[in-house]
């Protein structure tokens, strides 16, 4: 799914409030927070996820893995935060046609 430019900042409005549901710990990118993070995309849609890692490199290998594993769009990372984003059968979220 591609999103224009609009449409992320539409998501990235909506991603503001929200708090991070998952959280990388010291064990890093396991199987079992992909699945977290897997169950909270289908379950939600948008979510944040926290990734505890100061070092640039590794943080933007985490997040392509992530993107690559969940199959999600990056909406937004900011210092340690990401804002990921997954439409799920319900569409609870309603993105504008633009």
């Amino acid at each position: 799914m591609n999103l224009s430019k609009k449409q992320i900042q539409h998501l990235k409005s909506i991603a503001h409030s929200l708090k991070p549901v998952v959280l990388l710990g010291n064990n890093g990118l396991t199987e079992a927070v992909v699945a977290e993070i897997d169950y909270a995309l289908g379950h939600h849609e948008l979510i944040k996820v926290k990734i505890n890692t100061t070092d640039r490199e590794v943080k933007q290998l985490i997040i392509d893995a992530i993107l690559r594993e969940t199959n999600s769009i990056q909406v937004q990372a900011i210092g340690k935060v990401l804002a990921i984003y997954r439409q799920s059968d319900d569409r609870k979220i309603v993105i504008p046609k633009i």
